[in-house]
């Protein structure tokens, strides 16, 4: 007689997201993140703006000091 395997919860969670999974790769072509929120482009955001832009200069400062040890 054979035993009967019993199926655990944890492998049924484990095998419904294996099957999710592999769904949304089917619908959307490439798997989609539902952890990280959406950033908008309309919002304003000075870091990113900043990275764009590498023609800028720096601002360093000099100290007075420092110029007259050098002399």
């Amino acid at each position: 007689m054979k035993t009967k395997r019993h199926i655990s919860i944890d492998d049924y969670v484990k095998a419904n997201k294996i099957a999710s999974r592999k769904a949304e790769i089917e619908d959307h072509g490439h798997p989609v993140c539902h952890r990280k929120v959406h950033k908008s482009k309309k919002v304003y955001d000075r870091k990113s703006t900043k990275a764009v832009d590498k023609s800028l200069p720096f601002f360093i400062h000099i100290h007075q000091d420092v110029i007259e040890k050098e002399l």
